[in-house]
């Protein structure tokens, strides 16, 4: 008998736009039969937070699957797998955050502190009634609002709004702590979890020069193995993705810098401009400097073109 082949996973690689705090995904384009078309589980480079209108199917976290309803909500970390199916159209909200910048925010020259708001935040992920934890529910709800009214201060607002949902979800996540085990300590046969950490030492060391082989370690692996797997769970190789996440840095970098494209290659981790441009046109489809001049377009352009490794986009 042949090796079982593993079931792929998307990586789907989301920006929030200059300015804002989130990426906020709202309106009828999301009411939709999920998972109708494509059910393949994904993980994001952001955290996600999900609202259910209206509706009702499954939600597949790793690998528990979970039954949801209207008035249902979920937090979701970074490079954290899952997917939505229903049978029948459904309305589900969402938005995107930065935990890193939030936990910045909370805890501004606090590095401590900082780091354990993020590994607090990325510890598990939920699906929870809002009538559970109805406080939640509404700060979530009131985020969606200011996202689409775009009331005076809604920027600040918003920015408010997610400081605060962060330190409650921070608080929801300890209490539960005596509950059930975190994503890092239970026993899982999931195959996202036998790579997560290259997924999180790429996230962490991006910038600095990374082998095949350093990536292999961190998993307790060895080099051959750990590229098989990579491949076959992520359907791209660890080099390309890791230097899909440092075109990703390498545009987060251009919205809040105005560095030369020298710095900005190195910054991020490519050896010369010319390997940087290379990449960011293979994954953006135009050259850093034309997606700096008109990186508003290339923002929304991005939503609909989703860079995944599925599609090799």
């Amino acid at each position: 008998m042949g090796r079982k082949k593993k079931q792929t996973i998307e990586f789907r690689f989301y920006e929030v736009p200059q300015g804002q705090s989130c990426l906020a995904l709202l309106g009828e384009k999301w009411i939709r039969v999920y998972g109708e078309a494509d059910n393949t589980l994904h993980f994001h480079n952001l955290f996600e937070v999900g609202y259910c209108r209206y509706g009702n199917g499954v939600m597949i976290l790793d690998e528990k699957t979970s039954p949801y309803e209207t008035d249902m909500f979920s937090v979701i970390p970074q490079n954290y797998p899952h997917t939505t199916n229903s049978k029948i159209e459904n309305f589900w909200e969402y938005f995107f955050f930065d935990v890193e910048e939030v936990a910045k925010q909370l805890y501004p020259d606090n590095m401590p502190k900082q780091k354990e708001a993020v590994a607090i935040l990325n510890k598990r992920a939920d699906l929870i009634g809002a009538a559970e934890k109805p406080e939640i529910a509404e700060i979530i709800k009131r985020i969606l609002e200011e996202m689409r009214d775009k009331a005076p201060y809604y920027k600040d607002t918003t920015r408010n709004l997610i400081n605060t949902l962060a330190l409650m979800i921070m608080r929801m996540h300890k209490s539960m702590d005596a509950e059930s085990p975190t994503l890092i300590e239970r026993e899982t046969g999931a195959d996202m979890m036998s790579i997560k950490p290259a997924i999180e030492y790429i996230e962490d060391k991006y910038a600095e020069e990374i082998r095949a082989l350093d990536l292999a370690n961190t998993c307790s692996m060895s080099e051959t193995h750990f590229r098989r797997t990579f491949v076959d769970i992520i359907n791209m190789s660890p080099m390309d993705y890791l230097n899909l996440v440092r075109v990703q840095k390498a545009c987060d970098t251009m919205k809040r810098t105005d560095h030369s494209m020298e710095i900005v290659a190195v910054e991020c981790g490519f050896g010369n401009v010319s390997t940087f441009n290379r990449n960011f046109k293979k994954y953006l489809g135009t050259s850093p400097y034309q997606w700096k001049k008109n990186k508003e377009n290339y923002a929304g352009k991005l939503l609909d073109y989703n860079i995944h490794a599925l599609k090799g986009w």
